[in-house]
């Protein structure tokens, strides 16, 4: 085994580090592409310096894999999540400001309306049937509405 450790150059530890960038490709969750540029500066530095013993090397890519996973979560947890449609996934949210009829009346704060091709849950004051409503928050699957 320790032959084998001490035949790792710099071309085992460049292989090594494609090895850990396809696990990334294959199951992303963007941890084993950090390890993996981690490994591929170890194949750098065995590069520049061949005399370092295996035991050196691995130490050298276990310090820098901590470093560089704790940069890589620093960095991706500072990114804003930009995105063409915030409320992409929040049906509710899409009508906040939105003017609706109501389809039943609004009793005990409680009622219905059709929204698009859905009828949805209201709550607000008690208002009749037929009257314009602005949906002003969402509550679950709940509008919260005012009249207009």
């Amino acid at each position: 085994m320790t032959e084998f450790l001490e035949s790792f150059n710099h071309w085992s530890w460049w292989i090594f580090a494609l090895g850990l960038f396809v696990i990334e490709l294959l199951a992303p969750g963007v941890f084993f592409l950090w390890l993996g540029l981690a490994a591929a500066v170890v194949g750098f530095i065995v590069l520049a310096l061949p005399d370092l013993g295996w035991q050196t090397n691995f130490v050298i890519f276990a310090v820098l894999g901590v470093i560089s996973a704790a940069l890589g979560r620093r960095f991706w947890k500072a990114k804003p999540d930009d995105s063409a449609d915030p409320t992409l996934n929040q049906r509710g949210a899409q009508y906040m400001g939105q003017v609706f009829t109501l389809d039943t009346a609004i009793e005990n704060g409680h009622g219905r309306m059709k929204v698009a091709d859905g009828s949805w849950l209201v709550a607000g004051p008690d208002l009749p049937s037929g009257t314009k409503v602005r949906v002003i928050g969402v509550e679950g699957a709940r509008l919260k509405v005012e009249s207009v």
